[in-house]
């Protein structure tokens, strides 16, 4: 995470500290004693910057949501194959997840254990806008490329964002030890291969 501006810096910290700690203790459910402690301040002080816990884990969902979609919005201007967006949206989810471990702790739903229902209606929204992403670029590949999907679109977005969190569980389940992007590259032209179909163009 980049540090910010000197104004919210306490904030970026506690926020940092959590993330950190979501890396360093996975299973373990981090209390705001433990939190404080690893930022050096009260538990009051933590609360003037957050009202509570679950305003804290909002801040990492919230950084999340604005790193990847801010990236994942130029990924769509490119000019390429439908499949090369699909591929670096995919890779873009992957390499942000290994980068963050603890953070990814989150949306696999690991850390929320015993939290408010709230934040993971939230992060099943993050992914929800990541398929129908992936869904909106399959149709275009139609229209642009003449091609559709041999499955139906849904369940074409489906299959490869299920790809993606798979292995995103699977860093997670290793402790971080099984890199999300580990081989990506040699599986993604298997899982694509004979992915598409041509579609007729009207005779004009």
């Amino acid at each position: 995470m980049s540090k910010p501006s000197t104004k919210v810096s306490r904030r970026q910290q506690i926020l940092e500290s959590l993330a950190h700690m979501l890396e360093v203790s996975p299973g373990a459910r981090i209390t705001t004693a433990a939190l404080a402690k690893e930022v050096g301040v009260s538990e009051a002080a933590l609360y003037r910057h957050f009202p509570s816990k679950s305003k804290m884990f909002e801040g990492l969902i919230e950084f999340i949501e604005e790193t990847i979609f801010s990236r994942i919005s130029l990924i769509t201007q490119d000019d390429t194959s439908a499949l090369t967006r699909c591929n670096k949206i995919l890779f873009l989810l992957l390499t942000f997840t290994e980068r963050n471990p603890g953070i990814t702790r989150i949306l696999t739903g690991d850390a929320l254990t015993g939290e408010t229902e709230r934040l993971r209606a939230r992060v099943a929204q993050l992914f929800d806008r990541l398929e129908t992403q992936i869904k909106q670029i399959l149709r275009e590949a139609e229209i642009r490329e003449g091609l559709r999907p041999i499955l139906p679109v849904t369940a074409a977005a489906n299959l490869l964002m299920a790809t993606a969190e798979g292995r995103i569980a699977q860093f997670v389940r290793s402790e971080f030890k099984r890199m999300p992007t580990e081989s990506w590259d040699e599986q993604w032209p298997i899982l694509v291969s004979g992915f598409y179909r041509e579609v007729l163009q009207p005779v004009s």
